[in-house]
């Protein structure tokens, strides 16, 4: 149980809906967005319309990743319901391949396999689960720092399943979702909603099953994403509550990214496990 910013012996529930501090009743002001602490209740409210309410709440960067996944399927050629290894030369050529990373530097590959998907079923579940996540996590994050969180938990599964099998093809977005799953998770308990209730800690056990249980997923790329877009949201977290600037969480992300990236080039070569 977090204890109150201000009154660190109390235990409470209650964060700021500003700051996201926790506070204890006797530091809690009641507002028209909700229940803020000290601090931000005697900051002025900025005026804010119906039209931009709904204009700053749009999913546009969630939105912009789904074009762009269903646009690179289509031009893919992957239309099976499994992964048939054939498609178009695009999909060869962007597709997450250890050799070709490290002997032929591709290393656009550890995005580019993000965007493709090997058969309708798995666009189609994994499209889905990120318009729903980003639903959830773009308007409380803001688009920026959502894109930032999304490529450092895609670069993360790249690392992962490069880790794990340097030799497979692997595409799709699976890395990057179970990192938004992650993130999820972690900001829900930050805002004292039980995950396991509110079904997004179902949901990542459910996976993590069938990851393990059905042939053709890449476990690496599962798990690489979750851990990245994990240590994303902390890290995320942690700057919000020392009021640092957003170029903090930012900066944070990049890291992220940045290791994942250079870890993956480093085992593309066969250090794999």
């Amino acid at each position: 149980m977090a204890t109150c910013y201000r009154h660190p012996n109390r235990e409470t529930g209650v964060s700021c809906s500003n700051c996201d501090r926790p506070i204890c009743p006797d530091c809690m002001t009641p507002t028209s967005v909700g229940m803020r602490c000290p601090e931000c209740a005697r900051q002025k409210q900025k005026v804010v319309t119906a039209r931009t309410l709904q204009r700053s709440n749009e999913p546009r960067v969630t939105m912009a990743l789904i074009a762009i996944n269903v646009l690179l399927f289509l031009a893919s050629g992957q239309f099976g319901f499994g992964n048939s290894g054939s498609g178009t030369s695009l999909y060869r050529d962007l597709a997450l391949f250890g050799p070709s990373i490290h002997f032929d530097h591709d290393y656009w590959r550890l995005i580019t396999g993000g965007f493709l998907h090997a058969g309708i079923i798995h666009i189609g579940f994994n499209m889905y689960l990120l318009y729903v996540l980003g639903q959830l996590l773009e308007p409380v994050l803001g688009s920026v720092r959502f894109a930032a969180l999304y490529f450092a938990s895609l670069l993360a599964g790249s690392f992962g399943a490069l880790l794990l099998d340097p030799n497979a093809l692997t595409v799709g977005a699976s890395g990057a979702v179970f990192g938004l799953m992650g993130a999820t998770f972690l900001e829900q308990r930050a805002r004292g909603i039980d995950p396991m209730q509110s079904g997004i800690g179902g949901l990542i056990l459910i996976n993590l099953v069938l990851s393990f249980a059905l042939s053709g997923i890449s476990i690496g790329g599962h798990i690489g994403g979750l851990i990245g877009g994990g240590l994303a949201m902390l890290a995320m977290q942690q700057a919000d509550r020392r009021r640092l600037p957003a170029a903090a969480s930012l900066a944070i992300c990049l890291v992220i990214a940045a290791v994942s990236a250079a870890g993956g080039i480093a085992v593309s070569g066969g250090g794999g496990l």
